[in-house]
């Protein structure tokens, strides 16, 4: 039998100084940092009266706001209107970390346990995904922050080093031993690396949505917030989608609620929401840039089951910042998004040792922002779609964290979908499988519960999967991150 001994990031709960980590996190806003800025737009007015439309979009984030401009740059005489509950990228998509990656399946091994028979064409349509998603920045001048030199996966275990070395091609992913790994970025923590330049960016994610929001008006979308839609119907081979002051008849409907509950009853138990949470630090001095390096404005995650990923800001003025966040992933009983579980003062404190744990050069550094946000997580952890009201209504969800690149193919295939096409992309398995639901509570709070015991206990034994996630990955609920 494996040993099981404290993880690396475990053994830094133990070790930092509770009063460092309440130091660090005593003046810091308990805000979201990308969306803590003067560059934020003005508000658009509520929808208060009846209006029609060729297609409706529900939801101002991603998936909502690339659904609107490619119905646009497909046809721009579609009339478009989205509805958004609150404003414009102030949930998911201005909360998340900026890390924009090709995969459409949660990563490799994760779709190859779901769709083995299709996996490698789905890489293929990621990465063309992403080559087109960032062609759009560029031709609609959209300022997001762009950065292209990839991500860094580490090593913080022994035997997480054998991974790293399976993954790496000495292409697209290089393998770097320790040396070569602290060029790039200086820790004792980490093992070793291995750097992929080609299949992930790096944005600035409320700038990405207020740039989408914007290029949206130009082409003639019309956008309004504060707009939540409390039920659809059909009517006279019509969807009627009601707000609480006035109403959009449409002839087709897309729904981008993504975490939020779907407006199509049957999908009530296809998604939960998990809470991640995010810490951003004050500037660095030239000193502390000196002592851990990363010159190079990649990202940087490790392997661990309860994983973390950071990255590089550059912020306005010019300063270096490093956003710090992951490790807990929260599911609160009764599935509910509540923004009362925003802020955990308790993982705030985690990360905070955990940070100073990986980088002691930086000890006298605080952090400026803190926050957290519902992610839309399904079964399988990557989107599914649907379909409903005779054509009329298609719906996307489920992207668990990995929405930013995503998003905008789920947004074609709904398009793809409303329009009747039938083609590679309506024919995926990936889009005519659902995954498994989750049970009603308790079962659901009982399984995730359980889920993320079993994943800490094989972040301490080597990365050996116990009996119950080898259950759940036959049945097709298990998670490899």
């Amino acid at each position: 039998m494996t040993t099981s001994k404290p993880t690396f990031f475990e053994n830094a709960e133990k070790t930092i100084d509770p009063a460092l980590c309440a130091a660090s996190l005593r003046d810091t806003k308990r805000a979201v940092y990308w969306l803590d800025s003067p560059l934020r737009p003005g508000i658009r007015e509520p929808l208060r009266a009846s209006v029609t439309a060729d297609l409706l979009v529900v939801g101002g984030g991603y998936t909502g706001l690339w659904t609107a401009l490619q119905a646009k740059e497909r046809n721009p005489e579609t009339d478009v209107v989205l509805l958004e509950a609150g404003w414009v990228g102030s949930e998911a998509s201005g909360r998340n970390g900026g890390f924009c990656e090709a995969s459409l399946v949660h990563g490799e091994s994760n779709g190859e346990q779901h769709l083995p028979k299709e996996n490698a064409r789905l890489t293929e349509l990621g990465n063309e995904n992403l080559a087109e998603l960032i062609e759009t920045i560029e031709r609609y001048g959209i300022e997001c922050d762009l950065y292209r030199e990839g991500a860094l996966a580490v090593a913080t275990e022994p035997h997480q080093d054998a991974w790293l070395r399976e993954e790496a091609d000495g292409e697209d992913t290089v393998y770097l031993d320790r040396e070569e790994t602290s060029k790039m970025i200086k820790s004792d923590a980490f093992i070793s690396g291995a750097w992929s330049r080609g299949d992930t960016v790096l944005v600035n994610p409320a700038k990405l949505a207020w740039g989408l929001l914007a290029a949206c008006e130009k082409l003639g979308v019309r956008i309004f917030e504060q707009s939540k839609v409390t039920e659809i119907e059909e009517n006279g081979g019509k969807i009627v989608a009601k707000t609480a002051i006035g109403q959009v008849v449409a002839s087709k409907v897309a729904l981008a609620t993504n975490v939020f509950p779907s407006l199509l009853k049957r999908n009530a138990l296809m998604t939960v929401p998990v809470y991640d949470y995010v810490l951003v630090t004050e500037p660095l001095t030239e000193a502390q840039r000196e002592a851990i390096g990363w010159e190079t404005l990649h990202g940087l995650v490790d392997l661990n089951n309860r994983f973390h990923y950071s990255r590089p800001i550059v912020d306005e003025n010019g300063d270096f910042r490093i956003l710090y966040g992951g490790f807990d992933a929260i599911y609160r009983f009764g599935g509910k998004v509540n923004p009362e579980y925003y802020d955990s003062e308790t993982t705030y404190r985690k990360l905070a040792a955990h940070f100073f744990a990986t980088f002691p050069e930086l000890q006298d550094l605080k952090f400026s922002h803190a926050w957290g946000g519902a992610i839309d997580s399904c079964s399988r952890f990557f989107a599914f779609f649907d379909l409903a009201y005779k054509g009329k209504v298609a719906y996307c969800a489920g992207f668990t964290g990995l929405g930013v690149g995503a998003s905008r193919f789920g947004a074609k295939v709904m398009l793809d979908l409303l329009e009747g096409k039938d083609n590679e992309l309506t024919n995926l398995e990936m889009v005519k499988k659902k995954p498994l639901p989750f049970p009603p509570e308790p079962a659901a709070w009982i399984g995730v519960k359980m889920m993320t015991t079993a994943l800490a206990r094989a972040d301490r034994r080597g990365g050996e999967r116990g009996l119950f996630l080898k259950t759940m990955d036959a049945v097709g609920m298990g998670f490899d991150s």
